[in-house]
Protein backbone atom coordinates (compact mmCIF):
# COMPACT_ATOMS: atom_id res chain seq x y z
CA UNK A 1 0.00 0.00 0.00
CA UNK A 2 1.28 3.45 -0.90
CA UNK A 3 1.60 6.02 1.87
CA UNK A 4 1.59 9.00 -0.45
CA UNK A 5 -0.18 12.34 -0.31
CA UNK A 6 -3.25 11.00 -2.15
CA UNK A 7 -3.83 8.19 0.33
CA UNK A 8 -3.20 10.48 3.29
CA UNK A 9 -5.74 12.97 1.91
CA UNK A 10 -8.27 10.19 1.19
CA UNK A 11 -7.93 8.95 4.76
CA UNK A 12 -8.27 12.43 6.24
CA UNK A 13 -11.39 13.19 4.20
CA UNK A 14 -13.06 9.83 4.90
CA UNK A 15 -12.24 10.10 8.59
CA UNK A 16 -14.15 13.36 8.70
CA UNK A 17 -17.00 12.30 6.43
CA UNK A 18 -17.19 8.55 5.79
CA UNK A 19 -20.39 8.77 3.74
CA UNK A 20 -18.82 10.95 1.07
CA UNK A 21 -19.60 9.78 -2.48
CA UNK A 22 -16.61 8.46 -4.43
CA UNK A 23 -17.12 11.12 -7.12
CA UNK A 24 -16.87 13.92 -4.54
CA UNK A 25 -13.89 12.26 -2.84
CA UNK A 26 -12.12 11.90 -6.19
CA UNK A 27 -12.74 15.55 -7.05
CA UNK A 28 -11.48 16.79 -3.67
CA UNK A 29 -8.38 14.57 -3.84
CA UNK A 30 -7.62 15.40 -7.48
CA UNK A 31 -7.93 11.90 -8.95
CA UNK A 32 -10.25 10.29 -11.45
CA UNK A 33 -13.18 8.45 -9.83
CA UNK A 34 -11.81 5.05 -10.91
CA UNK A 35 -8.31 5.76 -9.55
CA UNK A 36 -9.78 7.07 -6.31
CA UNK A 37 -12.02 4.01 -5.92
CA UNK A 38 -9.06 1.66 -6.51
CA UNK A 39 -7.12 3.44 -3.77
CA UNK A 40 -10.03 3.30 -1.31
CA UNK A 41 -10.55 -0.40 -2.04
CA UNK A 42 -6.84 -1.09 -1.49
CA UNK A 43 -6.94 0.84 1.81
CA UNK A 44 -9.90 -1.33 2.83
CA UNK A 45 -8.30 -4.61 1.66
CA UNK A 46 -5.05 -3.85 3.48
CA UNK A 47 -6.93 -3.10 6.72
CA UNK A 48 -5.91 0.57 6.91
CA UNK A 49 -9.63 1.37 6.66
CA UNK A 50 -11.20 -1.13 9.03
CA UNK A 51 -14.80 0.02 8.75
CA UNK A 52 -17.32 2.81 8.60
CA UNK A 53 -19.68 3.79 11.40
CA UNK A 54 -22.12 6.40 12.54
CA UNK A 55 -20.86 8.90 15.10
CA UNK A 56 -23.58 9.18 17.73
CA UNK A 57 -24.08 12.21 19.95
CA UNK A 58 -24.82 10.41 23.21
CA UNK A 59 -25.73 13.67 24.97
CA UNK A 60 -28.68 13.99 22.57
CA UNK A 61 -29.76 10.54 23.76
CA UNK A 62 -29.60 11.57 27.39
CA UNK A 63 -26.13 10.23 28.17
CA UNK A 64 -24.29 13.52 28.60
CA UNK A 65 -22.29 12.70 31.74
CA UNK A 66 -18.81 11.52 30.74
CA UNK A 67 -16.03 10.35 33.03
CA UNK A 68 -12.65 8.76 32.55
CA UNK A 69 -12.09 6.19 35.23
CA UNK A 70 -8.72 4.77 36.28
CA UNK A 71 -9.03 1.26 37.67
CA UNK A 72 -6.42 -0.65 39.63
CA UNK A 73 -6.65 -4.41 40.05
CA UNK A 74 -5.83 -6.30 43.22
CA UNK A 75 -3.89 -8.97 41.31
CA UNK A 76 -1.60 -8.47 38.34
CA UNK A 77 -2.39 -11.74 36.58
CA UNK A 78 -3.73 -12.59 33.15
CA UNK A 79 -6.76 -14.31 34.66
CA UNK A 80 -7.55 -11.23 36.76
CA UNK A 81 -7.31 -9.00 33.68
CA UNK A 82 -9.53 -11.31 31.62
CA UNK A 83 -12.17 -11.44 34.37
CA UNK A 84 -12.18 -7.64 34.66
CA UNK A 85 -12.38 -7.15 30.88
CA UNK A 86 -15.24 -9.65 30.63
CA UNK A 87 -17.16 -7.84 33.39
CA UNK A 88 -16.81 -4.36 31.86
CA UNK A 89 -17.60 -5.65 28.36
CA UNK A 90 -21.11 -6.39 29.66
CA UNK A 91 -21.59 -2.82 30.89
CA UNK A 92 -23.47 -0.46 28.57
CA UNK A 93 -22.01 2.54 30.41
CA UNK A 94 -18.41 1.60 29.55
CA UNK A 95 -17.80 2.99 26.07
CA UNK A 96 -14.04 2.34 26.00
CA UNK A 97 -11.72 0.12 28.01
CA UNK A 98 -7.95 0.45 27.63
CA UNK A 99 -5.23 -1.59 29.37
CA UNK A 100 -2.57 1.01 30.21
CA UNK A 101 0.81 1.32 31.88
CA UNK A 102 1.46 3.34 35.01
CA UNK A 103 -0.23 3.52 38.38
CA UNK A 104 -3.43 1.83 37.16
CA UNK A 105 -4.15 -1.13 34.92
CA UNK A 106 -7.17 0.25 33.05
CA UNK A 107 -8.60 3.50 31.77
CA UNK A 108 -12.33 3.49 31.06
CA UNK A 109 -14.50 6.01 29.26
CA UNK A 110 -17.89 5.91 30.95
CA UNK A 111 -21.11 7.61 29.83
CA UNK A 112 -24.24 7.91 31.97
CA UNK A 113 -27.24 10.21 32.15
CA UNK A 114 -25.99 12.19 35.16
CA UNK A 115 -23.84 12.08 38.31
CA UNK A 116 -26.51 10.09 40.17
CA UNK A 117 -26.48 7.38 37.49
CA UNK A 118 -22.66 7.40 37.55
CA UNK A 119 -22.69 6.93 41.34
CA UNK A 120 -24.93 3.88 40.91
CA UNK A 121 -22.64 2.50 38.17
CA UNK A 122 -19.61 3.14 40.39
CA UNK A 123 -21.12 1.20 43.29
CA UNK A 124 -23.15 -1.50 41.56
CA UNK A 125 -20.95 -2.29 38.56
CA UNK A 126 -17.32 -1.32 39.21
CA UNK A 127 -17.63 -1.85 42.96
CA UNK A 128 -19.03 -5.32 42.39
CA UNK A 129 -16.10 -6.57 40.28
CA UNK A 130 -13.96 -8.71 42.56
CA UNK A 131 -10.69 -7.85 40.80
CA UNK A 132 -11.02 -4.08 41.35
CA UNK A 133 -8.90 -2.57 44.12
CA UNK A 134 -8.96 1.16 43.28
CA UNK A 135 -11.22 3.48 41.28
CA UNK A 136 -10.33 7.07 40.42
CA UNK A 137 -12.85 9.16 38.52
CA UNK A 138 -12.08 12.15 36.30
CA UNK A 139 -15.26 13.97 35.25
CA UNK A 140 -15.24 15.59 31.81
CA UNK A 141 -16.37 19.20 32.08
CA UNK A 142 -15.84 20.10 28.41
CA UNK A 143 -14.01 18.75 25.35
CA UNK A 144 -11.94 21.23 23.36
CA UNK A 145 -11.00 18.51 20.84
CA UNK A 146 -12.52 15.07 20.26
CA UNK A 147 -11.65 13.15 17.10
CA UNK A 148 -13.13 9.80 18.09
CA UNK A 149 -15.35 8.39 15.38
Amino acid sequence: MKNDRYNRLILRLLQGEGRMANSELAERVGLSPSACLRRVQELERSGVISGYRAVINHAKLGRGFIAYVSVGLNEHTTSSQRAFEKAVALSEEVRECHNITGAFEYLLRVETTDIKAYKQFHADVLGAIAQVSTITTHVVMDSAKDERA
